[in-house]
């Protein structure tokens, strides 16, 4: 399936700066020893950068699809564009790399569309409530991504 969610024109402000990256190693480090954040699954996502063409790395929360494959949003706290690691999987969808349960496994991406991204969102928001306020900042239709072992 295509990446194709365009950039909204209002929402939230996408984090950002120094310090956001700081954070982001203090919770990649965690994720990688104890597979979650806050009580919240989550996994390294190491993609390509689509400009830069070097490894990107970003912590994100994850869950289980119906196939034993990993769902991820790109919800950007509600902001109004897509993080740019989405941009990075939409440019290199089979360069993909997860680190979860202490182990390292090559993916592939593909966002879900229709009927299988609205089941997979009811599920999403029923255990994560807090993806619905993201959605509700952002006119933007938070991209849902499948990832599945290579």
């Amino acid at each position: 399936m295509t990446f194709d969610t365009p950039a909204g024109t209002r929402g939230s402000r996408q984090p950002g700066g120094r310090l956001f990256v700081w954070f982001n190693k203090l919770m990649a480090r965690r994720i990688r020893r104890s597979g979650s954040f806050s009580g919240f699954d989550a996994l390294v996502l190491t993609t390509v950068g689509r400009k830069s063409g070097q490894p990107r790395t970003t912590p994100v929360g994850w869950w289980p699809g119906p196939d034993g494959s990993w769902l991820i949003v790109a919800s950007a706290a509600g902001a109004a564009g897509n993080p740019a690691w989405y941009l990075n999987l939409a440019a290199h969808p089979d360069q993909v790399r997860i680190e979860v349960a202490g182990k390292a496994i090559d993916v592939t991406a593909d966002q879900l569309h229709g009927a299988e991204r609205e089941q997979a969102w009811k599920e999403i928001v029923a255990r994560s409530p807090r993806f619905a306020e993201y959605q509700e900042k952002t006119d933007r239709r938070l991209p849902v991504i499948r990832l599945r072992p290579r």
